[in-house]
């Protein structure tokens, strides 16, 4: 039997980054092509984003929203010291905090329906070795929260290991053992998803 392989990082060229920080500039700066440019490109990175971290598949639009509200009210703060997607992705992420101690406070029930239309939204295409009916965000859901993180942000968004530091607070060591460790789980849980089934195979 061959594992498939895991799904190698989304290069994200310099050049495509240093647009983006240029488009969250110039849209601090009342340029509302920029603006429509800025939200265009980051807005399928915030969305598979929250959509890893959030509990709540029918928060995610919302969440998106709130993201890209709080960053256009910030944009007059950002001084391009960092890339705009880093920024706009610790904003995504204090987005999702904010939500879940919400919750936490006043849990509301949740409609089921219309979970699959989400979660089909933020998962990635085209990624070899999860075809066959093994779906992503279904391994990526039994990582621990912090090795998921990890390995969305740099597998799968691409960010540069010392940008998904930053972001999650944690040395760039700690993001590389963290995505080491998820990237093993991953391989196993792969491999356990290819094992025929007993009952199957003794029918």
């Amino acid at each position: 039997m061959i594992t498939p392989a895991l799904p190698l990082p989304h290069e994200r060229s310099a050049p495509a980054d240093a647009s983006i920080t240029a488009w969250a500039l110039a849209a601090r700066g009342g340029d509302s092509a920029a603006v429509d440019h800025f939200v265009r490109a980051l807005h399928r990175d915030v969305v598979r984003y929250v959509a890893h971290l959030c509990a709540d598949p029918q928060a995610v639009d919302d969440l998106a929203q709130d993201t890209f509200l709080r960053a256009l009210g910030s944009l007059h703060r950002f001084e391009g010291r960092s890339s705009a997607r880093t920024w706009l992705l610790a904003i995504a992420r204090r987005a999702v905090a904010d939500s879940i101690r919400r919750t936490a406070v006043r849990p509301r029930p949740a409609d089921l329906p219309d979970w699959e239309p989400v979660a089909e939204l933020a998962q990635p295409r085209g990624l070899p070795g999860f075809d066959d009916g093994v779906a992503l965000r279904e391994l990526l859901a039994g990582l621990p929260d912090e090795r998921r993180e990890a390995f969305v942000l740099t597998q799968l968004l691409g960010l540069p290991y010392a940008e998904a530091a930053a972001l999650s607070n944690c040395p760039v060591g700690t993001v590389r053992s963290r995505v080491a460790r998820a990237r093993a789980t991953l391989l196993a849980l792969l491999a356990a998803a290819e094992e025929p089934d007993p009952a199957l195979a003794a029918a």
